[in-house]
């Protein structure tokens, strides 16, 4: 399926390169000019990777945008000999902005969402948080709270089964596609067809069920409301009228406990604001930094 996406990122270079973050091998993205005035770390959501985050990016000539694959996904090894909980997730984002990107500003998307916060609440230096579709109440008590506690059975016998079944079941291929489709709300064929073609290709590359299972338990376990109010820098949450994960109201609810934010609201898009409406999310994004 073409990337509808594909000439806008063809302009901006790209470079590839690794770092060594808490004994582990982290590798990453730059997008953009290495002298850009602006530099964007930015983090992806659960089970996802650089890539996700690519429609956005390409919406953001001029803006240099620092982009790793989290620990245990994608191309980054899992950090040795740790719990991939919502500690380890913090203070390897800390370690990784203060090593390669130090002073740049954080956006996190979803699950990305609550890693940054933390980062951020915990002593990240940044100038500015930037939150696309973040979670902002507890995930399973969302408007799809009864697929949340389907997922929780998932990942758990994904666990629990002997490990060729568990894994098998992990990144069946179904399953993820049922998941996609969930989550979509574009009325567009050929945007649903490519929104689709991305999971099935980048949903199931995570390390191992070990670290999938630690992540899913940090993701529902953990939201950033509990950050909100330590985090002092202007922050952007940018959010989807349609998201079934954290429902408008809520991300209304979860602006006023920042000392410093403002909300833009998306609407007729759910939780794929990254891969169904970027140009608008870049819009927002480019506005924030202006002022």
């Amino acid at each position: 399926m073409p990337n509808p996406y594909a000439p806008l990122l063809a302009e901006i270079p790209v470079q590839r390169r690794t770092a060594e973050i808490l004994g582990g091998t982290t590798a990453y993205w730059i997008y953009g000019d290495d002298t850009a005035d602006t530099t964007i770390v930015a983090v992806h959501g659960f089970r996802g990777e650089h890539h996700g985050l690519e429609p956005v990016v390409a919406h953001l000539p001029g803006i240099r945008v620092v982009s790793p694959d989290l620990p245990g996904f994608g191309e980054t090894a899992p950090l040795p000999g740790r719990t991939h909980d919502l500690d380890a997730y913090a203070a390897w984002l800390r370690a990784f902005v203060e090593s390669e990107a130090p002073g740049a500003i954080v956006l996190g998307h979803s699950f990305g969402s609550i890693v940054a916060s933390a980062a951020v609440a915990g002593g990240l230096a940044t100038p500015r948080l930037i939150l696309v579709n973040p979670i902002g109440a507890p995930a399973l008590e969302g408007p799809r709270g009864v697929l949340t506690r389907l997922a929780v059975f998932y990942y758990l016998a994904g666990a629990r089964l002997p490990r060729p079944l568990g894994d098998a079941l992990l990144r069946n291929g179904v399953i993820v596609r049922v998941m996609s489709v969930a989550m979509a709300k574009t009325r567009e064929p050929e945007l649903r067809r490519f929104v689709h073609e991305q999971h099935d290709t980048y949903f199931s590359r995570f390390a191992d069920r070990d670290v999938l299972h630690d992540a899913f338990v940090t993701s529902v376990s953990h939201d950033v409301r509990a950050f909100a109010p330590r985090i002092t820098q202007p922050t952007l949450l940018i959010a989807a009228e349609k998201d079934d994960i954290t429902p408008i109201e809520a991300e209304r609810h979860l602006a006023t406990l920042f000392p410093d934010a403002e909300l833009v609201e998306i609407p007729a898009v759910g939780h794929l604001i990254h891969y169904e409406t970027p140009a608008a999310a870049a819009s927002a994004i480019r506005e924030f930094l202006e002022r």
